[in-house]
């Protein structure tokens, strides 16, 4: 393991290798039909890719959380209670864990895991400066593989795993289910989860979210090829592939994908892989739940639903999960 010094915290190193990487990936591609494992869509310029498409006019999930959160945050708080240390899977920019670590009742600390290295060092230093007396510890990991937690070193009522942003969506049920349990675990008997649920809801209004008038969504998409062909000495054409994003209502999920334009062949470390004309690699699934279908999925995992947060319109979700 490695250490990094941010101004005042350790980021603690788990982040995959290249290796593993590459392996991932072409395993992914050698399945029928093609997947490119979602949690490299994350390198620097993925992360700030994401961050624009939260902004964008059609990504209601971003701006609907943060009205709800602003709105329920005294029920939240005297939920989650003093002295919690929150960890937080995927942190990103962390904007809604601000809102959150601002209303606490003396927070025992905070535990940010992302893959992205470079935008998690540059949060923690941020964490520092606008919470000097918040024991701030990150850890740089993909979040669905195994890590460490740190010490806090201080007392800890309750841990509380913070999951905003629908990010449970892009797992399917099954794997879901999985994450849902080890945040359980990681938790214990007296935390809990607080978790973004995006809802069922029109197509017409799901589907812009994930395929934007201004293309950020696909140009996301395509940075995915960009990071391979640096990474991975692959030799992607990417003008040769483009994106789609449609809903299927018989899963009732977003299916992101790239897509090949013609019959090709790309090179991956000298590995051949091969694309027939209208192919599709699949990136990344959201799922969208009713609160009933999200509270059978927790319980499956050993949580049970004591709490729902919704906007007026029913488009998003806060939730907060406890171990039976």
């Amino acid at each position: 393991m490695n250490h990094r010094r941010t101004k005042k915290a350790t980021v603690y190193d788990f982040q995959p290798t290249t290796e593993t990487m590459r392996d991932d990936v072409l395993s992914g591609l050698a399945r029928d039909p093609k997947i490119l494992p979602s949690q490299y869509l994350y390198d620097e310029r993925g992360a700030r890719l994401f961050e624009r498409i939260c902004e964008t006019e059609e990504y209601y999930p971003t701006r609907t959380e943060i009205a709800i959160l602003r709105q329920n945050m005294d029920a939240i708080v005297n939920r989650i209670g003093p002295r919690a240390l929150v960890v937080e899977p995927g942190s990103g920019s962390g904007l809604k864990t601000q809102l959150l670590l601002d209303s606490l009742k003396d927070p025992a600390g905070y535990v940010p895991i992302d893959v992205a290295k470079q935008q998690l060092t540059d949060f923690a230093e941020q964490m520092d400066r606008r919470f000097p007396d918040l024991n701030v510890l990150p850890v740089c990991a993909d979040f669905t593989n195994a890590y460490e937690l740190p010490s806090c070193g201080s007392e800890v009522r309750k841990r509380v795993a913070y999951f905003p942003g629908s990010t449970i969506g892009n797992f399917t049920p099954e794997i879901a289910v999985e994450m849902l349990r080890h945040m359980g675990e990681l938790c214990g008997e007296d935390g809990g989860v607080l978790i973004g649920v995006d809802l069922k809801k029109d197509p017409r209004i799901i589907e812009p979210a994930y395929d934007d008038a201004a293309g950020v969504s696909r140009e996301f998409a395509l940075n995915y090829l960009v990071r391979l062909n640096r990474e991975l000495d692959a030799d992607f054409i990417l003008e040769q592939f483009g994106y789609e994003a449609p809903y299927n209502e018989a899963c009732d999920r977003i299916e992101m994908a790239l897509v090949s334009q013609c019959r090709q062949v790309a090179h991956i470390e000298g590995v051949s892989v091969t694309f027939d004309t209208n192919e599709c690699i699949r990136t990344e699934y959201s799922y969208k739940y009713s609160p009933a279908e999200f509270a059978a999925l927790a319980a499956q995992a050993g949580l049970t639903l004591i709490d729902v947060w919704t906007d007026p319109d029913r488009l998003f979700s806060v939730q907060y999960l406890v171990p039976q």
